[in-house]
């Protein structure tokens, strides 16, 4: 018999409401408030939190506080990530970023999804992974949804809305975000 940890990291539906997985955001939501309040500008005690709450994140990832998500060890990223002010990562599932990945402020990363069937989604909820290529550039207020791949090399559009994969050397604008052209 699965955990409902397990169901959640597989992507098959899970209870949230389950005790191990409250735990976990409790405990992240207390890294996050000394990030977001009690340190909030970067510093050496700064880092020290960051590899608390994102074991699977390069040494150099700098974030502009506030930062928000849901569990931390589920969000893999690269050398040389930024994520500035006002991001939200929900991690229910991986969230893997290559190196040199920018995110602007207000960008929203949502691995979380929910069922369609109203019953149902009373009690239960699923994920899917996102991933994000190396040299990316996410533009402020962009939504990458659940289940997308974004290629290397791409900037997505400021405001756009990800709910395809976008492939490698493209820029993605609008909601939804379409390719307007090849870089490079």
């Amino acid at each position: 018999m699965q955990t409902e940890k397990e169901k959640m990291l597989s992507g098959e539906y899970y209870l949230a409401g389950d005790g191990q997985l409250v735990a976990e955001r409790i405990r992240c939501k207390t890294l996050l408030k000394q990030l977001n309040v009690d340190e909030y500008v970067f510093g050496d005690r700064v880092k020290q939190l960051l590899a608390e709450l994102l074991p699977n994140a390069h040494s150099s990832i700098y974030i502009e506080p506030p930062f928000h998500c849901d569990y931390g060890y589920n969000i893999i990223a690269g050398e040389n990530v930024y994520f500035n002010v006002n991001c939200v990562v929900l991690d229910v599932m991986t969230v893997t970023l290559g190196n040199n990945v920018f995110c602007a402020p207000g960008v929203q990363i949502y691995t979380a999804t929910h069922p369609l069937d109203a019953i149902a989604r009373r009690t239960r909820e699923n994920a899917k992974p996102i991933t994000i290529g190396d040299d990316c550039w996410i533009g402020g207020g962009a939504i990458i949804c659940p289940g997308v791949s974004i290629g290397n090399r791409c900037v997505i559009g400021a405001g756009a809305v990800v709910t395809k994969n976008i492939p490698d050397d493209s820029l993605a604008v609008g909601n939804p975000a379409v390719v307007i052209r090849k870089l490079g």
